[in-house]
């Protein structure tokens, strides 16, 4: 086996500025956060004096104006300080700076917590006749949307009880990712050390002995933490519950989808569309394990590259992006462009201590920023198209409205991140079917299967692993670790069928992998819808190029104007029906069907 000589990462400090994002324009320095910091508590505990004074359409648009501004100044305060600490994790003062910003929220909360109860109290058909006035054109959304919750509202006292158990209530959501990415160690894969940022690499090598050291040593580190991250999960879902409870839900999943006007039926819709068509990652599985000459496909094989690695660079992601997204329209693909490089809203540096992951944050209306790690493969241009997908998404929304209309919900993001990936992906497999290029196809349709594994096989799996976690506890059950591993090793048996060798126990530690989106409950069900509702458009795009162009447009722009389902529809995506995932797996079958056709090419 080869040894793998892994380079030294540099320090944060020496990474080229082009890699890094413009967290300046939040503040010019942390002296700045450090000045708002102070300023703060101040300003927050004056929204108190708004208290009782909320029965006159000018007294309520008077709180409604000064909340607009404060929350404006949390989402860049905290922003600045969870951006510090998710690119050095090692770094004990951006840790602390994170910390303060979590407690500021926090009070917040509670300082705003008489509003809802408040509002509620005073006569609904007044309040609406208010609503009707131009005065109120900008906030209609966000008094809608609370006047419709209004039977889970609780009295001023319980409010500012349920607000200042927020905190308190983060713990676990804290601790679970500070104990995988600072305490965990990983061992090593061909003589280097395992990490949060190399795993996903080093379960992809060509050399089979470093894939599988690699899939088994963050396996077992995991392993060895499994009794203490099942006790801080099992927590977390009893506190969700209680929320429910004290919110007069009747389940956790209800609670969290109500104010979006989700229905559950979404979700189990989802599930079992997904559970009809696993035969088709089953037929993969088989095609793969036969691609790679494997008598049988392990775990550790399901990343391994069908054909040599293609080496991406920076630049020439951002071309692919940018010329695969022109079908949107040349505006969209120069605001793109200008984020992508000079306005640098990515930090894509690898350095020492930069947590594993990717993500967008709005920015506060400053600009969109990414986050991730830049390696130089086609995964790494795929998740720079999700990732842009996003943060495109937060440009056009907030041009169109003001802070004070909703942001769009999750559901609404993950839409616009896979389509990206999806355009691109179709534009590029063109390129290489006209230039005849079956080595290029077979890499794209090798990024496209890895990002359906995660988005599309993945996050179903821990979807249904959620939604029973939950039923478990509602219906007074326990989560103890082998309860947990049990749960996810049947369902990842359900999606790998006959095709894929398992090893139970470290198959069955895959949820404590994926804590952050455990913890942020009922979220990995959305990646799923969002890959579905995607690659239905896409297929609209096919059929009416101009007339998808102009409804996709107008669903990025209505950002939370409009409800996810309801914003959807507008696009032409019903996702109360299966058709959407249906779609999906048709383009999923489709990248199999042609890899069986290249296999005798392959052999």
């Amino acid at each position: 086996m080869t040894t793998i000589q892994a380079p030294a990462l540099p320090p944060r400090s020496d990474v080229p500025r082009e890699q890094t994002w413009d967290i300046e324009a939040l503040f010019a320095s942390p002296d700045h956060w450090q000045a708002e910091a102070e300023a703060l508590p101040g300003a927050m505990d004056a929204l108190a004096t708004h208290a009782g004074r909320l029965g006159t359409p000018e007294g309520l648009l008077a709180y409604l104006t000064a909340a607009d501004d404060m929350e404006l100044r949390l989402t860049r305060f905290f922003s600045y300080a969870s951006m510090g600490a998710s690119v050095d994790g090692r770094d004990a003062v951006a840790a602390a700076r994170r910390d303060v910003a979590t407690t500021l929220a926090a009070r917040y909360n509670t300082v705003t917590a008489f509003f809802r109860p408040e509002l509620l109290a005073l006569d609904e058909r007044t309040v609406r006749g208010w609503l009707d006035t131009p005065a109120f054109a900008d906030q209609r959304v966000r008094l809608e949307r609370i006047l419709r919750g209004k039977p889970h509202v609780r009295s001023a006292e319980v409010e500012e009880l349920l607000g200042a158990v927020q905190a308190p209530f983060a713990s676990e959501r804290g601790i679970h990712p500070a104990l995988a990415n600072m305490d965990l160690r990983f061992g090593t894969a061909g003589g280097t050390p395992v990490t949060q940022g190399n795993v996903d690499r080093l379960t992809a090598h060509p050399e089979r002995e470093v894939r599988r050291e690699a899939w088994e040593h963050y396996a077992d580190a995991h392993l060895a933490a499994r009794h203490s991250q099942a006790a801080m999960y099992a927590t977390n879902v009893r506190q969700n519950v209680f929320l429910a409870r004290a919110r007069r839900y009747p389940d956790a999943i209800t609670a969290t989808l109500s104010p979006d006007r989700i229905p559950v039926g979404v979700v189990t819709t989802l599930l079992d569309t997904y559970r009809a068509h696993t035969p088709i990652w089953h037929r993969y599985w088989r095609v793969r394990r036969d691609w790679l000459g494997l008598d049988e496909l392990r775990e550790y094989d399901v990343k391994a590259a069908l054909v040599p690695p293609r080496e991406v660079s920076y630049a020439q992601a951002v071309n692919w992006i940018a010329e695969g997204m022109a079908p949107l329209g040349e505006a969209y693909v120069a605001d793109l462009r200008h984020g992508l490089t000079t306005d640098r809203w990515v930090d894509y540096a690898e350095n020492d201590g930069k947590r594993q992951g990717a993500y967008s944050n709005g920015g506060g209306r400053v600009k969109p920023y990414i986050f991730m790690t830049w390696n130089g493969t086609m995964n790494s241009y795929s998740t720079l198209a999700h990732e842009i997908g996003h943060s495109m998404h937060s440009l056009l929304s907030q041009r169109e409205h003001p802070s004070s209309v909703p942001r769009y919900t999750l559901f609404h993001a993950e839409v616009a991140s896979n389509f990206n990936q999806a355009m691109v992906r179709a534009h590029l497999l063109e390129q290489a079917r006209a230039a005849g290029d079956t080595t290029f196809e077979v890499q794209i349709i090798e990024e496209a299967l890895s990002n359906f594994h995660r988005y599309f096989f993945i996050m179903p799996t821990l979807a249904a692993f959620e939604l029973e976690a939950y039923r478990r506890i509602e219906a007074g059950g326990t989560l103890s670790a082998p309860d947990l591993m049990t749960l996810t090793a049947d369902l990842l048996s359900q999606g790998y069928g006959d095709g894929v060798t398992m090893d139970r126990e470290r198959s069955g530690i895959l949820w404590a992998q994926f804590s952050t989106h455990l913890y942020a409950n009922f979220y990995a069900y959305q990646y799923a819808t969002g890959i579905s509702a995607a690659h239905q458009i896409l297929e609209q795009f096919a059929a009416d190029p101009a007339g998808a162009r102009e409804r996709y447009l107008r669903f990025l722009k209505s950002g939370g104007r409009l409800d996810p389902i309801d914003a959807l529809k507008e696009a032409g995506v019903d996702m109360l029906s299966p058709e959407p995932v249906q779609a999906t797996f048709r383009t999923l079958e489709g990248y199999v069907a042609r890899l069986e056709e290249l296999l005798p090419e392959r052999r």
